[in-house]
């Protein structure tokens, strides 16, 4: 771990990062319950590279080159025969490259490279086959690349470039017996993920470039109860993904994205007795998310999704209840761009999307007794774009 910041003692601060791990990268943890009162808390994480540089009130130079070709993998298990107390939390996530550079009050120029061809394998479970729970939330996420901006009062001129070959998995879930209160079930993966996020009248200019190319994107959950009041299951899968939201004059981004892997995402529930059981599923090729809170916002965005296709799965099973459901929802490559135009705001735009893989939704609800209300949607697009400027 490289950590690298600056104070208003210097008058610029300059970072030269270089990281390169071929080893295996291995984070277990299993937790054997019997009866807790407040809870259980799990986190487990697993990266091949990391970095994070930082800046306040001194400009900053930065130029940074992780590369990652050994396997990662977290996971983690609960294991609950009695009660897993009021509230328990398990979070598990494995990354390849992470890296995480902000400025604040001041001006960010960089250059951030990853490349990682390793098999990244998050895992999150809980067994609970006798147990009862009040409240759960368990979230697991798997990313070959992820790289974070942030700026607060700044300005910034960045070029990321993310390519990922290995596969990305998410899986696991929860078999509890009974559920007093809220049960959260979530789990991500994303081949490349990129956070732009300036905030108090910042500036950014962008150009992104990701490249996914392994052969599989995943994320799968499943999760089983005997007795449920408030049950959610959810499951993402990226092949690429950026999300660049900005407050102040300017956000442009050119944004660039290569989509080769099979996506997959499923998310499936079961429960017997259930107050409301919903599930829902979302996976994507390519995905694009700019908004600027300000005077401007350019977007120029090109996006390919080829190959293996994209496949999302959402179902909810159960016997007796009040409130069941399933979502799904699967497209080849998406974008959005939205620009406040009550601050006196434009938008310029040039979108470009091609889709050559197969895109597949499929949602499905069962009751197998009574239930007040069932609520299920799928929904598959080869290319999606929405744009919005709002004024009063």
């Amino acid at each position: 771990m490289c950590v690298a910041a600056a104070t208003s003692a210097f008058a610029q601060g300059q970072v030269l990062n270089d990281q390169l791990n071929l080893g295996e990268i291995f984070s277990e943890q299993t937790l054997n319950v019997v009866t807790v009162q407040e809870g259980v808390a799990a986190s487990t994480s697993a990266t091949g590279n990391n970095v994070d540089i930082a800046s306040a009130r001194v400009d900053l130079d930065v130029t940074s080159n992780q590369v990652n070709q050994g396997a990662v993998y977290g996971h983690a298990v609960v294991n609950a025969s009695g009660s897993l107390g009021a509230s328990s939390t398990v979070a598990t996530s494995a990354a390849g490259n992470f890296g995480n550079v902000g400025s604040e009050e001041a001006t960010y120029r960089g250059f951030t490279v990853q490349t990682n061809s390793g098999a990244v394998t998050a895992r999150g479970q809980i067994e609970g086959e006798t147990a009862r729970a009040g409240d759960i939330a368990m979230d697991t996420q798997a990313s070959g690349n992820t790289q974070g901006l942030w700026l607060q009062n700044g300005a910034a001129g960045a070029r990321i470039s993310q390519a990922n070959s290995g596969d990305v998995l998410a899986d696991g879930g929860a078999i509890v017996q009974y559920v007093s209160g809220t049960s959260s079930i979530s789990g991500t993966a994303t081949g490349n993920h990129i956070d732009v996020e300036g905030a108090n009248q910042s500036a950014a200019r962008v150009i992104t470039d990701q490249g996914n190319t392994s052969d599989l994107v995943q994320a799968s959950k499943f999760a089983a109860y005997g007795n449920a009041y408030l049950t959610d299951t959810s499951t993402a899968a990226m092949g690429n993904n950026l999300n660049a939201t900005n407050t102040g004059p300017l956000l442009d981004v050119a944004n660039h994205q290569y989509n080769t892997a099979y996506v997959r995402s499923q998310a499936e529930t079961t429960s017997y007795q259930f107050g409301a059981a919903n599930s829902s599923a979302y996976g994507v090729g390519n995905a694009a998310v700019v908004s600027n809170t300000g005077a401007a916002l350019v977007l120029d965005n090109v996006q390919t999704n080829d190959g293996g296709g994209v496949e999302v799965i959402a179902s909810a099973e159960g016997h007796d209840g009040y409130d069941i459901g399933a979502r799904a929802s699967a497209a080849g490559n998406s974008v959005s761009g939205y620009v406040c135009g009550t601050c006196g705001g434009s938008m310029t735009t040039s979108n470009t999307q091609t889709n050559n893989a197969d895109i597949s939704s499929r949602a499905a609800t069962t009751v197998t007794g009574s239930a007040r209300s069932i609520t299920s949607t799928a929904r598959a697009v080869g290319n999606d774009a929405a744009f919005y400027v709002r004024s009063n």
